[in-house]
């Protein structure tokens, strides 16, 4: 595996703070690692810190890209004769909830995609939930509000504060029922070419089960209790741009070896 980081914007020698530990410790255990200058990238050209080695997979760890940013990264490795291990089809299927859901929907929330200018009054007389987790196809809205809401006015409210923050609605809009959770059982598991990882080496059977019913090289699970106590699926994500969260670096990097 070789793996491609972000600079820091300050000083195009080092990696970006976020990534730095994850950085040198691949380095250390002999992965070539390559850094691609930020400021540069932001304006559509491709740079990178050294020599992307032929016939051995590139992945991208790093900040979130959009559909654009993840075909020009592509196509820069490309041009220096590498590849990436994800294509851009397959990052979006992991990155975005359209690409994950149908497949997934036995072990998630249900879910209705829609528009930001969707009839969210007749949507919500239709749908009659308690309560709805609002999102687009990537992220939710994390400050002190949240994304739960109640009524359409709210969801609409959700979606201005998430484009607020964000710049953009990515996709559409994702309208997920509103299930109870047990607060910090939140775990994240990683699957890389079909075999599921674990921070502490246990992969629950629902888990394994939900890493069946996606065939994408490299993305991440996040799973949580209920009130029941039955796991449920909040979300696949690409793993080139998950956060390592409880997971150890040194194991995180291993299993790229």
């Amino acid at each position: 595996m070789q793996i491609i980081y972000p600079d820091d914007y300050s000083s195009q020698a080092r990696p970006d703070e976020t990534f730095a530990q994850e950085y040198f410790c691949a380095q250390q255990n002999g992965i070539n690692c390559l850094l691609l200058a930020s400021e540069a990238a932001a304006m559509g050209k491709y740079k990178f810190s050294g020599v992307i080695e032929p016939d051995i997979p590139v992945i991208w760890r790093g900040w979130m890209l959009n559909e654009d940013e993840y075909r020009q990264l592509a196509r820069a490795v490309e041009t220096r004769g590498g590849k990436m291990l994800e294509s851009a089809d397959e990052y979006l299927r992991n990155h975005h909830i359209t690409g994950w859901y149908e497949h997934c929907k036995a072990f998630t929330p249900e879910t209705v995609l829609t528009t930001p200018d969707a009839d969210f009054d007749t949507l919500t007389r239709q749908l009659q939930w308690p309560a709805y987790f609002v999102k687009e196809y990537v992220k939710s809205l994390t400050t002190s509000r949240g994304s739960v809401a109640k009524n359409a006015d709210e969801i609409r409210e959700v979606l201005k504060l998430i484009a607020h923050y964000r710049g953009t609605i990515e996709g559409g809009v994702s309208v997920r029922r509103f299930e109870s959770f047990v607060l910090d059982t939140e775990r994240r598991y990683f699957v890389l070419n079909g075999k599921v990882f674990s921070a502490d080496d246990v992969v629950p059977e629902q888990v394994e089960a939900i890493a069946r019913c996606v065939n994408t090289p490299f993305y991440s699970i996040d799973v949580v209790k209920n009130t029941d106590g039955e796991l449920r699926l909040i979300e696949i994500g690409d793993g080139q741009v998950s956060d390592v969260k409880e997971w150890d670096i040194e194991k995180f990097v291993a299993m790229f070896g």
